[in-house]
């Protein structure tokens, strides 16, 4: 990939959605739509992600913090912690599906209203789930979790691309929060890339200034984008 084959464009600086008192910018691939199926993978090596129609990466002049996270698959070992949430959720019935439920936002709209009451995808909507979801040059997967009478537990929104998976968002039943489905549903997706034989999952951005994104290294052993170089942690 060669940097003038490809556009980019500059945000304006906004609050930091992660760190108090910081701004963040982002660099944006504004090349054509046709373009971007062959170049996902390869803009995710660069530490990019995705939402909705954009491929983005933080590019703020004073910080350095955020740092892409994917997991090594076939290396993987889950940890007693890990094991235990795999024991306490093996009622669950996991599958992949194409294309999105009549079950899906409503279990969104729960867990919005429920977690995130107070952060900027509140409220909910159904315009706002789909413009942050759906892509007209990328089709997402949706992995769910099923109980046996077969209502919906868990989804984890899942892109496949070149050498694995990029975890776009999940979210469960607000009443199952102690089954610790957001980390469930990341070894699902794990398992799902193993048995596709794609060696990463890519986890988005770690901070390790914001708690709530410490436990994306909890899974090992694992690459993080320093310097342009992805680094193992084991």
């Amino acid at each position: 990939m060669t940097q003038d084959a490809m556009k980019f464009g500059i945000t304006q600086r906004f609050s930091c959605n992660y760190i108090d008192n910081h701004e963040e910018q982002l660099l944006v691939c504004m090349s054509e739509p046709s373009e971007l199926p062959k170049r996902y993978t390869q803009l995710l090596h660069a530490g990019f992600r995705r939402s909705g129609e954009q491929l983005y990466r933080p590019h703020c002049p004073n910080c350095n913090r955020c740092q892409s996270v994917r997991i090594i698959a076939n290396e993987f070992k889950p940890s007693k912690s890990q094991k235990r949430i795999l024991n306490k959720n093996k009622d669950l019935d996991v599958r992949f599906n194409s294309d999105e439920r009549d079950d899906y936002y409503p279990l969104y709209e729960r867990y919005i209203e429920y977690f995130h009451a107070d952060g900027t995808m509140f409220p909910p909507s159904y315009q706002q789930y789909s413009n942050f979801i759906r892509c007209q040059w990328q089709q997402p997967s949706f992995l769910e979790a099923r109980d046996k009478s077969g209502e919906l537990r868990a989804i984890a929104i899942t892109d496949i691309v070149g050498d694995g998976l990029s975890a776009l968002y999940t979210y469960y039943c607000p009443e199952d929060r102690k089954r610790s489905l957001g980390k469930f549903m990341i070894m699902q997706q794990i398992k799902h890339a193993i048995e596709k034989r794609l060696p990463f999952v890519y986890l988005g951005y770690q901070i390790d200034d914001c708690q709530k994104m410490n436990y994306k290294t909890a899974f090992l052993p694992y690459q993080r984008l320093i310097d342009k170089k992805w680094q193992v942690f084991r």
